[in-house]
């Protein structure tokens, strides 16, 4: 059975939500999963002000922790085509697991959120790679076998880097069922491959 952590930073609750998708699907495919989040950067007294969510109940990550798990599926809202500063910092950390190797051979994913369609979630996924690879992992993302990330007939997130929510610039719009069952398969997928991988 592989270990599966589900890591991710939600400012206002769309990652949150697909996070869980994310770790419903990787469980579906026989995994040991859990969902951890990355710490908060801002204080609390400008987190209220701008309305982020603060009542989230995934316990907080440590960076050495990462090292207990198959596979790493990493979830971040895009920041000028890049993750939030929250996750970077975070990963910003795990310079000694690098130079031990720890999370050589391991299984990377990412998947992300966007205020627009165009807002820059490729790039925050294929931004991410590189963390992945330098530390000798390998990668996967959502296959075209999940064809739900095709066609024009709704506003969709999804890609083959990873799965994907569009949220407006408000924050008024959740996750769709299509863009949820992105993130259901992206998981399950990763979980497939971690076992095959262990």
């Amino acid at each position: 059975m592989a270990k599966v952590l589900v890591l991710y930073y939600s400012a206002y609750g769309h990652i949150e939500t697909m996070a869980y998708a994310v770790a419903e699907g990787a469980k579906s495919a026989g995994a040991d999963v859990v969902v951890k989040r990355v710490p908060e950067l801002v204080s609390d007294e400008v987190a209220k002000a701008s309305y982020y969510k603060t009542d989230q109940s995934a316990p907080i990550a440590t960076p050495d922790e990462l090292a207990d798990y198959d596979a790493i599926i990493v979830g971040s809202g895009t920041r000028f085509g890049t993750v939030t500063s929250q996750m970077r910092n975070f990963w910003d950390q795990t310079g000694g697991l690098w130079f031990a190797g720890k999370l050589v051979g391991k299984l990377g994913s990412a998947f992300t959120s966007s205020a627009t369609q165009h807002g820059g979630q490729e790039s925050t996924i294929l931004g991410f790679l590189p963390t992945f690879l330098h530390h000798g992992m390998a990668v996967a993302g959502l296959p075209y076998a999940f064809q739900g990330q095709m066609g024009t007939e709704e506003v969709k997130g999804g890609s083959p880097y990873g799965a994907s929510t569009i949220t407006n610039g408000d924050g008024s719009r959740q996750p769709s069922e299509i863009e949820l069952e992105a993130a259901r398969y992206q998981g399950a997928h990763i979980a497939k491959l971690a076992a095959k991988l262990a």
